[in-house]
């Protein structure tokens, strides 16, 4: 039987710390001797991106609610599917931690939101569990944690960002009532799926990057004990 690793999940929405987190965490492990490997989602250095880079500049319309939830998740799939079987998957079944800077739990919020009724969008959920993990054969994750950003303070955060890099707003970030729905499916999805919830700003400020670190560290930490 081939061994499996451990997939881990660093979630949230846009202005919430992911990247940082995530290669604070990586650092972290290989620090503790562990064999770990990172990616991200999307993979916008690959060839499979292309409609998801296509989708979020805004090709396929201005909005996020102009391409429907099943057609978009679709681009994303496509892209960690590829990303799976030609970058991490001989690691995965090595044994070794794969670590993740989004996955199809992005898609579980970003895209469920298009859908406003209660049934119709449990079947989507449905219908996306069913197609990622079974019928694509990705990995479910065994951890997943969403690093929780006030919507207030994730606005400023992007905002920033933007101001800081002179880089365009893609068609999530351009829409902040999207972003604030999204962040309310996170809290309902967590709640569903049994995600680490990690809280990253109090009082209206984000916390320091160090102590949102150590709470990461330690949600995980009893999986990686499981790995040794």
């Amino acid at each position: 039987m081939t061994k499996k690793g451990k997939l881990i999940i660093i979630e949230a929405g846009d202005g919430s710390g992911k990247a940082t987190q995530t290669k604070a965490l990586y650092e972290h492990l290989v620090r503790d001797g562990q064999r770990v490997h990172r990616i991200e989602f999307p993979d916008y250095a690959s060839d499979s991106s292309m409609l998801v880079r296509m989708y979020l500049r805004g090709d396929f319309g201005g909005h996020a609610e102009d391409v429907n939830a099943y057609a978009a998740s679709t681009f994303f799939a496509v892209d960690r599917y590829a990303s799976f079987r030609m970058k991490w998957k001989k690691y995965y079944e090595a044994g070794d931690i794969i670590l993740a800077d989004r996955y199809t739990t992005s898609n579980m919020v970003h895209q469920a939101v298009k859908i406003t009724d209660a049934k119709e969008r449990e079947t989507f959920l449905d219908w996306l569990w069913d197609f990622e993990f079974c019928k694509l054969g990705l990995p479910v994750p065994d951890k997943v944690v969403f690093l929780d950003m006030a919507p207030e303070v994730a606005d400023r955060l992007i905002a920033a960002r933007a101001a800081e890099t002179l880089t365009k707003k893609d068609i999530h970030e351009r829409d902040t009532d999207y972003l604030h729905r999204c962040h309310a499916a996170y809290e309902d999805l967590t709640k569903k799926y049994g995600w680490t919830r990690v809280a990253c700003s109090e009082n209206g400020e984000p916390r320091s990057i160090e102590a949102i670190h150590e709470d990461v560290y330690r949600a995980v930490r009893p999986l990686l004990s499981a790995q040794a």
